[in-house]
Formats: C-alpha cells, sequence, structure tokens
C-alpha cells in the first residue's frame, strides 16, 4: 500500500466504565486523540504522532473472545475489523490477550507498546515494578504480538534510565513520549519491510503483576529502603496507607533516614517496628524491620493532603505511639 493508503487501526481498551462500549467504534482522529491521550501528556505532540501516523479511528471493544461472555458482540467487532482491513494493529496497555483471529487478522500482524525491556517485567504493572524493584532504568519495547503474554519478538527498544526520584507517574509520561515515538518508527518500517524481529531472550524473564489495593498497606517488618521504592511505586496510585490512633494515614512522600541523619536509627532492641521515634517540622520518623522511614507528606481519613510540620500542628503525634502494626504483629 503506499503511504496514503495504509491504515493503521489503534485497539483501545478505555479504563472509566462508563466509556466502555460493546462495538468498535469507527471515531474520528479528534476522538482518537482524545482516547490516547492521558493527563499530563504532550497533547500537541500526540496530535503530531497521530497525523504521522495516519491513524483516523479507535477501536474500544467490550470483548474480543467469539465463545467469551460477548460472543455476540464480539462477531459484530469482528465484522466491523474485517470491514476496516487494517494493515496493523496498535495495542497499549490493553490488559487482555488478543485471540488468535485478531492476531492474524491485520496484514503486517498487531504490534504492542510495552513499557519495559522485555524479557524483564512482561505483564501488567511494568513501571511500578521496575521502580519497587530499585531498576536503574526501563524502557519501551515495540513487540510483535502473539498468542503468549508478552512473549512475542521485539521489533524496537529504547532505554530510559531511573532516578532515585522517579515516581510511576513520572517515568510513564516518559515513557508514553518514548513509546508514541517508537511506534510511529515502527510503523514506518513495518510499512517499507524493514522491521527485523529478534526472539526475546529466555534468560532474565520476569513478570510484573498487578498492582493489588492489599499492597498498599504498610508493613512495618519491611526495610525503610524498600518501603519508599515501594512509596513511589505506587505514586500516584494506590499510594501506601498506614494505621495511626485506628484511623487511615496515607503516606504521600518519604524518605530513609540515613544512619548519620538521626543517632536512633542504631539498632535497639526496645524499638518495634512501627514506633514513632521523633516528629518535628521536618518529619515523623517511624522505625522499619531495617532503617528509618521519615514521612514527610501525609493525609487522614476526610483530611487535606499536608506536610509534615503543618500535620503536626493540628495533629500532635507522641514518639513511642505505633503505626498500623504488620498482621504477624497485631497480637503484640
Amino acid at each position: 500500500a503506499t503511504p496514503q493508503q495504509r491504515r493503521h487501526q489503534p485497539l483501545d481498551r478505555p479504563h472509566e466504565p462508563q466509556r466502555a462500549g460493546r462495538k468498535v467504534l469507527r471515531a474520528r482522529r479528534k476522538d482518537a486523540q482524545r482516547h490516547l491521550a492521558h493527563p499530563g501528556h504532550r497533547i500537541r505532540r500526540l496530535r503530531a504522532l497521530l497525523r504521522a501516523a495516519q491513524i483516523d479511528a479507535v477501536a474500544q471493544p467490550q470483548g474480543l473472545r467469539l465463545d467469551g461472555r460477548h460472543g455476540e458482540d464480539a462477531a459484530q467487532d469482528r465484522q466491523a475489523l474485517l470491514d476496516a482491513q487494517p494493515d496493523v494493529l496498535v495495542v497499549a496497555a490493553y490488559g487482555l490477550l488478543l485471540p488468535p483471529w485478531v492476531l492474524a487478522l491485520p496484514r503486517l500482524g498487531c504490534l504492542n507498546i510495552h513499557a519495559s525491556l522485555l524479557p524483564r517485567w512482561r505483564g501488567a504493572a511494568p513501571i511500578h515494578r521496575a521502580i519497587e524493584a530499585g531498576d536503574p532504568e526501563t524502557g519501551v519495547t515495540i513487540m510483535q504480538m502473539d498468542e503468549g503474554l508478552d512473549t512475542g519478538d521485539m521489533l524496537l527498544a529504547e532505554r530510559l534510565p531511573l532516578d532515585a526520584h522517579d515516581t510511576t507517574a513520572s517515568a510513564h509520561d516518559r515513557l508514553a513520549a518514548m513509546g508514541g515515538r517508537l511506534v510511529v518508527q515502527a510503523l514506518a518500517l513495518a510499512a517499507s519491510g524493514a522491521l527485523r524481529p529478534t526472539p526475546q531472550p529466555t534468560a532474565g524473564v520476569t513478570y510484573a503483576h498487578k498492582v493489588d489495593k492489599a499492597e498498599a498497606q504498610v508493613d512495618w517488618t519491611t526495610p525503610a529502603d524498600a518501603l519508599e521504592r515501594r512509596l513511589r511505586a505506587f505514586t500516584p496510585a494506590p499510594g501506601l496507607t498506614t494505621a495511626w490512633r485506628e484511623e487511615p494515614l496515607k503516606i504521600w512522600a518519604a524518605h530513609v533516614l540515613e544512619n548519620a541523619d538521626f543517632e536512633s536509627n542504631k539498632p535497639n532492641k526496645d524499638v518495634r517496628e512501627g514506633q514513632i521515634l521523633l516528629a518535628n517540622s521536618l518529619g515523623i520518623d517511624v522505625q522499619t524491620g531495617q532503617g528509618v522511614l521519615r514521612l514527610t507528606e501525609v493525609q487522614r481519613a476526610g483530611g487535606k493532603r499536608l506536610p509534615a510540620a503543618d500535620f503536626l500542628r493540628g495533629c500532635p503525634v507522641t514518639p513511642g505511639e505505633r503505626l498500623g502494626l504488620a498482621p504477624a504483629l497485631a497480637g503484640n
């Protein structure tokens, strides 16, 4: 096909329930921009990428399995995709495996924009898990989809360094821009037959399991550095929550207190996990399973998100109090 004749079909699964349709929607380009965009993205850049990729429609299927719960709707969606005759399907954060008939439909197959350097962090939450694990870098892989979970051949990849302050939100926005640029490059190479697939190595495979809300509950027996990474990984959602005076206390910002900063960071048999060691304008220092975590921004249930100094003016905290106990300590 000539560049003017190529047809690219993004496949989108809206996260908002009110947007989820049971039909494949043939949307205008401005609708495609709305569905692919996310607050914080550079909308102008996305529009340019969409124009460059000649994207003029977005598919929003409720389900694509002909033998699934929405089988009748899937059959209609299948016909709509057959009528569209796409050269390629582009998938990003879809969250479901595509059935074989979808994978076989486009002439150039289905491309996935995956936010990790495969085969590390296959699965639903690659950005979260990379930050939680303390990875020094992540990236984007453009992958030729097959029937497995992120197991297809790699087509293009680019690395992105992660620093000690990155959150899932900050890394997501940089990866989104990178992914948009890479997929446009991949589409151009695919159209000219210049894409060279590379099988994923068998070594180094890890899985990024979906984040469960239960993981947001702080276990104070965990080392301070691991809790700090988890907090950044779970920002903006689901965050970290503990219990204070039998009420939820959400933690928005924290950092590990180095040994030189506070002598109580030294091992002390009388100090227990979750115990508040010090509370002042600098923060609320909490003993963990290893080291001290200083909470610098918190929020009570029904209250405002506040710096620790402002929080303490309205809610004085007494050193020696204990924050939410880990399950194993609940009976102590």
